[in-house]
């Protein structure tokens, strides 16, 4: 990151959330942040061009272990990788994670400034947002922690406000900050001119953030500090020690800095913005790119007929069809679907809850499953038999395994496979097939540059993906010697 101070910026994408209002496209294996849910790329895409698009020292992602290769995979294909990304062992919200991301900078350049942003927002304006964030790197330099707030357009209840001091020109100094607020008290703050939403984005340099947890939060200086030096780098990430990073309470930058700091100074944000948090902000978002006069989202998987106020959407090809709909939502998965209010749009966090509960795997699960040589869904699944899908990325590679309750045909549809069977090697290409019997030690290679996508076919007494043994893998999970 540099050994002196060069004026220019290290950016951090918190990348770490879960997303489980905009269920069932986002859940837990595979987040709303790495979804397109507007456009082609991700949320987590657009954020990192963004913040890349200053003068920067290089980008930072905190995100958790299960997201690793899918934070590298999605800035390769956008041109940005490699960037520096560490992970926490386990969540404990944002105020460790900034510290922790602080005190990595802090080790080579205290003065660094770091620009701390969330991964699921969306802002339409970028060359506004640099601008500001050049304004405000000013006042970052002379001791200030500069919060962005973006003025309000609606009475919203589902973003936490920023209230000024005063309402007059930038900088302001904060108040206080205000969670949630009920609809007449958004009303009223929307139309005074001394509240803005939080964004969540936060400017300052490394050594004012590390000082700012020793006056306001010091029991988490020393275990972020521990998780720090005793990291260890695999695979190019950055794995911050579990034992200290466990060990702390789970807080929020807002309640352990931001509340009680006061060197604060808060600037708005020109442009629009938009905190996807529910279908009811998509729904919001895709008129403002698309206007309708009956106020109808539909994607092109789905038709809305004498429906207003509409949101209609299918990830999988299944066609949705509305009928007279009016003020409602309807989502649909290969697994799942969403139809409520529009106003219970703050609810579906509470539908997954109850799925969770009634141990349903679509509260949190897909059914296709991001692996960091690729991904599989599967198909079909009966007794003794279960049909996959597999894509494998170029140059990746499964492990060296075998199972002890089954065996797999693998048929080639695309691509060349390179194939190892008990010590032997064999190329399988397009229309080609090959059989691995029980127990066998296989590897499943792509040795091209086009991904290869086969069709595997289990059959057994035992078909869970916990029947695995590995003997040797690219990607550092665990092995028997």
């Amino acid at each position: 990151m540099g050994g002196h101070a060069t004026g220019k910026i290290t950016p951090v994408l918190m990348a770490g959330g879960s997303g489980t209002r905009l269920w069932p496209v986002s859940r837990k294996s595979f987040p709303k942040q790495f979804t397109a849910l507007l456009g082609d790329e991700s949320l987590f895409q657009a954020s990192a061009r963004r913040l890349c698009g200053l003068d920067h020292a290089g980008l930072m992602v905190m995100t958790n272990a299960d997201f690793r290769f899918i934070v590298a995979e999605q800035l390769e294909q956008i041109g940005l990788g490699p960037a520096a990304v560490m992970i926490e062992p386990v969540s404990r919200n944002t105020a460790p994670a900034i510290l922790a991301a602080a005190l990595a900078v802090a080790d080579h350049d205290p003065e660094r400034l770091l620009l701390v942003a969330p991964s699921d927002h969306l802002l339409s304006d970028p060359g506004a947002f640099t601008r500001m964030v050049e304004k405000g790197a000013k006042l970052a330099r002379a001791g200030r922690i500069v919060l962005f707030g973006i003025p309000p357009d609606r009475p919203e209840t589902g973003y936490g406000y920023l209230e000024l001091a005063g309402a007059g020109e930038d900088p302001q100094a904060l108040r206080r900050f205000l969670e949630k607020p009920a609809p007449e008290q958004a009303a009223r703050m929307c139309a005074d001119g001394r509240h803005l939403w939080n964004s969540g984005i936060f400017l300052f340099r490394a050594k004012d953030m590390i000082e700012a947890f020793r006056i306001h939060a010091p029991e988490y200086l020393l275990p972020v500090q521990a998780s720090l030096d005793h990291a260890q780098t695999d695979l190019g990430f950055l794995r911050l020690a579990y034992a200290p990073w466990e060990g702390m309470a789970a807080q929020s930058i807002d309640c352990a800095i931001m509340e009680k700091a006061r060197n604060l100074s808060v600037l708005r944000l020109e442009g629009h913005w938009a905190d996807l948090g529910g279908w009811d902000a998509v729904w919001r978002e895709t008129l403002r790119l698309a206007p309708d006069d009956d106020a109808v989202a539909a994607d092109s998987n789905s038709t809305a007929i004498d429906c207003r106020n509409v949101l209609l959407r299918s990830d999988d090809e299944i066609q949705v069809v509305g009928i007279g709909l009016q003020d409602m939502m309807v989502v649909a998965t290969g697994d799942a679907v969403l139809v409520a209010g529009m106003d219970r749009a703050q609810d579906v966090r509470r539908a997954v809850a109850v799925l969770r509960a009634e141990n349903r795997k679509q509260a949190e699960a897909f059914p296709r499953d991001h692996r960091p040589w690729g991904w599989f869904e599967t198909l079909a699944l009966a007794d003794r038999f279960r049909v996959k899908r597999i894509v494998v990325k170029p140059g990746a590679s499964l492990s060296l395994q075998r199972h002890m309750h089954r065996s797999e045909h693998w048929i080639v549809v695309s691509g060349t496979a390179r194939v190892t069977i008990d010590g032997i090697r064999t190329l399988v290409s397009e229309n080609q097939s090959i059989y691995v019997p029980l127990g066998a030690a296989h590897r499943l290679e792509n040795p091209g540059k086009l991904p290869v996508i086969l069709v595997e076919v289990q059959t057994g007494s035992y078909l869970c993906e916990d029947d695995i043994t590995r003997y040797a893998d690219l990607y550092a999970r665990e092995c028997r010697a």
